[in-house]
C-alpha cells in the first residue's frame, strides 16, 4: 500500500488480532453478526431504489461493480455477490483477506478479495456503481480526505452507504462501556470516542465532496427482542446514510 496516512497502524493491528474469528457468530465480532441482517436489508433497500433492476431475475445486482471498504471477513461481500453483482472487497490486514478468501472459496463465490486500500484504489483509476463504506470512517485518521477518496471511486450517479457512530455521551455509554466493558460485546478499546461522527459532521463532510445525502436512519437494538432494526428519528447512537455522486 503507497499511502499510509490512509489506515490508522493501530487498528490494522487492532483488528489483525481478530481476523480468525469473523464467520463465528459467538465470538469477538457477534455484535456485527447481530447487524449484519438489518444492514443488508438496509443496503439492498437502497441499491433497488438507485438502480434500475428486473424484479424477476435471480441475480438482480447483475452488472453491477460494488466495492466493499474494510471488508473483515467477508459479511457484505457475500450476500452482495450472491445477488450477482461483481465484488472487490479490500482491507488493509492481510489476516483479514485470508480469511475472507477461503470462505468464499469455501461457500464458491468469486469475490476479488485484496489486501488494499480506497487510496490505492484510486492510484489504479478503478471506479464503482456502489460502495459499501460501513463502520470504517471512525477507524480512519482523516475522515475529510478519506471520504474524498470514496467519492472519487465512484461513477456519477453512483451509491454510497456510510454507517458509524454519533459522538454525544449517550454514544459513549452505549457503544464503549456498554458493548465493550459490561455486555463485552466488543474487545477493550475497539472504538475511540473522539473519532465517533456526528450525523451533521458527516452531512457536510459528504456534500463538500461531491455527494447528495439521500438518506439517514438509525441502527437501534432493542433489548426486548434481542435484534437490531431500522429508525427514522432515533440517530443518537449507530447510524447509516446514503449518498449519490453527482
Amino acid at each position: 500500500m503507497k499511502n499510509p496516512d490512509e489506515v490508522d497502524k493501530e487498528e490494522i493491528i487492532k483488528f489483525a488480532a481478530m481476523a480468525e474469528e469473523w464467520w463465528d457468530p459467538e465470538g469477538k465480532f457477534k455484535p456485527l453478526h447481530m447487524l449484519n441482517p438489518c444492514r443488508i436489508r438496509y443496503i439492498v433497500n437502497q441499491i433497488k431504489g438507485n438502480f434500475q433492476f428486473d424484479k424477476d431475475k435471480i441475480n438482480p445486482f447483475q452488472g453491477l461493480r460494488i466495492l466493499d471498504i474494510g471488508c473483515g471477513g467477508g459479511l457484505l461481500s457475500e450476500p452482495m455477490s450472491r445477488l450477482g453483482a461483481s465484488v472487490v472487497g479490500v482491507d488493509p490486514v492481510a489476516k483479514n483477506i485470508s480469511v475472507a478468501k477461503l470462505h468464499a472459496k469455501q461457500v464458491g463465490l468469486n469475490i476479488d478479495y485484496r489486501v488494499s486500500t480506497a487510496e490505492d484504489l484510486l492510484e489504479q483509476n478503478e471506479l464503482f456503481d456502489v460502495i459499501l463504506n460501513m463502520e470504517v470512517i471512525e477507524h480512519v485518521p482523516k475522515p475529510e480526505q478519506y471520504l474524498k477518496t470514496c467519492s472519487e471511486l465512484l461513477k456519477p450517479g453512483g451509491l454510497m452507504t456510510c454507517s458509524t457512530i454519533n459522538r454525544n455521551s449517550k454514544s459513549y455509554l452505549w457503544a464503549i462501556i456498554g458493548a465493550e466493558y459490561v455486555m463485552r460485546w466488543l474487545p477493550k478499546n475497539t472504538h475511540e470516542w473522539k473519532k465517533f461522527i456526528k450525523p451533521e459532521e458527516l452531512a457536510l463532510l459528504l456534500a463538500t465532496n461531491n455527494l447528495e445525502l439521500v438518506d439517514t436512519k438509525g441502527f437501534v437494538f432493542s433489548f426486548f427482542q434481542w435484534d437490531w432494526g431500522l429508525s427514522t428519528s432515533d440517530f443518537s447512537v449507530n447510524y447509516v446514510t446514503t449518498s449519490v455522486k453527482k
